[in-house]
């Protein structure tokens, strides 16, 4: 597969193209992505800051939409996410939020509908030089970059949760670089960004899913 910058993608109708608006928007949309269990019905993005001003310019737009698809950053078939997209019945739509509010100027809301009508949400920013960063998914407020492969855990707020889930790395040899647990107040259900040294196998996602009072486990591969 022939490979080319991201910045060259759009051609002559990008305006000062940005890692932030480009490279950073599809790094935010391809860990939307992965939320999904099943097969993506529409995607709505919701615009903040500078991308509102400039997605259509800048490609953001094509970028957002090429990250739900999973293409990498240097796929010169972003450029055609839009015809891709429509291609695999998935619906897209941007809005462009004009509100004050305290997020970082590249913001976008991402909420992606399955076809079994599950949502998921996932608010993320471009922060430059590529580098994103997530800071809330499915209401519950966290702090991931990306930059590191991740596993994201979903689980029940019980007793020993966190020690078994961390028993299925040790079982596998993967090592913990990171680990944090967030919790919204009010509900019994946490959030575990769990960075880690190296990757992390079919077989132990599997296993790490099958844990009792574990909602779900996504994996984030970034290297």
């Amino acid at each position: 597969m022939r490979s080319i910058s991201v910045f060259d993608i759009i051609g002559p109708i990008m305006i000062g193209p940005s890692s932030s608006h480009t490279a950073g928007a599809l790094k935010i949309a391809r860990v939307a992505g992965l939320l999904a269990k099943k097969k993506i019905a529409k995607v709505h993005f919701a615009l903040y800051g500078s991308f509102a001003k400039t997605h259509r310019g800048h490609g953001t737009d094509r970028a957002l939409v090429a990250g739900i698809l999973g293409l990498d950053t240097s796929d010169y078939r972003i450029r055609e996410s839009f015809e891709l997209a429509k291609e695999k019945g998935i619906e897209f739509d941007f809005e462009e939020v004009d509100e004050q509010t305290d997020y970082r100027p590249n913001t976008v809301v991402i909420t992606l509908t399955e076809m079994d009508g599950a949502v998921n949400t996932l608010r993320g920013a471009s922060v430059g030089g590529g580098e994103i960063e997530i800071h809330e998914i499915n209401g519950c407020e966290i702090k991931f970059s990306a930059k590191n492969n991740a596993i994201i855990v979903r689980q029940k707020d019980k007793p020993g949760v966190i020690a078994a889930v961390a028993k299925v790395f040790e079982n596998d040899g993967v090592n913990i670089s990171y680990m944090s647990v967030y919790c919204e107040d009010g509900s019994d259900e946490q959030f575990s960004i769990i960075e880690i040294d190296g990757e992390f196998d079919e077989g132990a996602l599997e296993e790490l899913r099958k844990q009792k009072n574990v909602l779900s486990a996504v994996y984030i591969k970034v290297k």
